[in-house]
């Protein structure tokens, strides 16, 4: 068996050569274990959209050998570069031709398609960060129901697969979500916000190890098959990093705007800037840039504490020449309402504090920064007058 198997990879098309695997001697290993498969290959030169090709390949090569619960494909890489000139050719030449773009393809428990908006849903905003632990996933959830108090419907998609958090955040980590007569997946809902997480599908202590596809496959069904209407914002909480998962949601769905979450210390803005050459390379707009646990505020003296440096953000986004939208200070029950299931923004006795005024700046930056400019109303009242518009 292992040997068909080796037979049916070495003949695997490389899209970005037209060469097969054997050719190019890309197999680093392929071993089998059990009924589970082990295999690595190299990717250098291989794009993020190329190496999707990659993995339905290897599915139909394996049909009726391995089962896809028993793929385990890993990939290596020295040309990590090759990710990005791959993106820098599809900012130049979005018309390329069909054999280069995304095929749609049946992968996991969804399909990845062409860029297409969500039913339902007004402006999608992508919420990312360079690196974890820069408080992300609090953030999302309290930005949620800040521009819901702006009397906005919203929704968030938890994106973080390995690490889905937000069922916690939100106080419904024991729900079930449910499908309704046209088998779209009806959100869970709590505190006026609809939200999706991988987190309602497996136990909370079981580690998530799937790869490739599959992961795609659910971040699709998150977007696509999900019933989202009637949503004048949705929030997609983004993985830490710059990898398939972040370019294949940015890239499968029409995102309006970027949020960047970073800490002020110089680690978290390194990557947090990588983050926003990510999505510039997408040709995203960059809604702006949040500087989060800014400072600590003593809740005996009032004193405030820069425990991780002072500005850093504020730095950054002149140098990268994108928006400044804020900076939330460090507030114990920040942390304890979003252990607890509930978030800060949902409990009216905090209005008066600093991380209340915070969150509510933000998010009126984030409303304003979608409504039309004066110029493009009066564009629009001068098509209008002139019949332009029908």
């Amino acid at each position: 068996m292992i040997n068909d198997i080796k037979n049916r990879l070495n003949q695997i098309i490389n899209p970005a050569t037209g060469k097969t695997f054997e050719f190019e001697n890309r197999w680093q290993h392929i071993s089998m274990d059990g009924e589970k498969l082990s295999a690595e290959y190299n990717r250098d030169g291989i794009s993020p959209a190329e190496k999707r090709i990659i993995e339905v390949e290897i599915q139909k090569a394996l049909s009726g050998l391995v089962g896809i619960d028993n793929m385990m494909v890993k990939t290596t890489s020295t040309q990590s570069q090759d990710v990005f000139k791959a993106l820098d050719k599809q900012a130049i030449a979005p018309e390329a031709s069909p054999q280069s773009q995304p095929a749609q393809i049946k992968a996991g428990h969804g399909t990845i398609d062409k860029k297409k908006p969500v039913l339902g849903v007004n402006k999608i905003i992508a919420i990312g960060s360079g690196k974890g632990g820069v408080g992300k996933s609090t953030f999302t959830a309290n930005l949620a129901i800040s521009l819901s108090k702006l009397g906005k419907k919203v929704g968030v998609i938890d994106a973080d697969i390995y690490g889905p958090s937000l069922p916690m955040i939100f106080g419904k980590r024991d729900e079930k979500p449910r499908s309704n007569s046209e088998k779209k997946i009806i959100p869970v809902e709590s505190f006026g916000i609809k939200f999706m997480s991988f987190g309602f599908f497996i136990n909370e202590q079981d580690p998530v190890i799937w790869r490739g596809p599959m992961l795609g496959g659910v971040l699709n069904q998150f977007l696509f098959d999900v019933d989202w209407s009637g949503l004048d914002y949705l929030l997609i909480d983004l993985p830490p990093g710059t990898g398939d998962i972040q370019l294949s949601m940015i890239q499968n769905a029409h995102v309006d705007g970027a949020i960047i979450i970073s800490t002020p210390q110089d680690i978290a803005l390194l990557d947090a800037k990588k983050g926003a050459e990510m999505f510039k390379k997408l040709n995203l707009p960059i809604i702006g840039m949040v500087e989060n646990m800014s400072s600590f505020i003593c809740g005996s003296c009032g004193a405030e504490h820069f425990i991780f440096g002072e500005g850093g953000v504020q730095k950054a986004v002149q140098q990268l020449e994108i928006g400044f939208l804020g900076k939330i200070p460090l507030e114990l029950e920040l942390r304890t309402g979003s252990d607890k299931g509930l978030p800060y923004m949902a409990q009216d006795i905090f209005q008066e504090r600093p991380v209340w005024k915070a969150f509510t700046e933000i998010a009126n930056k984030v409303d304003a920064f979608f409504l039309p400019t004066p110029l493009e109303q009066k564009g629009g009242f001068i098509s209008k007058i002139l019949g332009l518009n029908k």
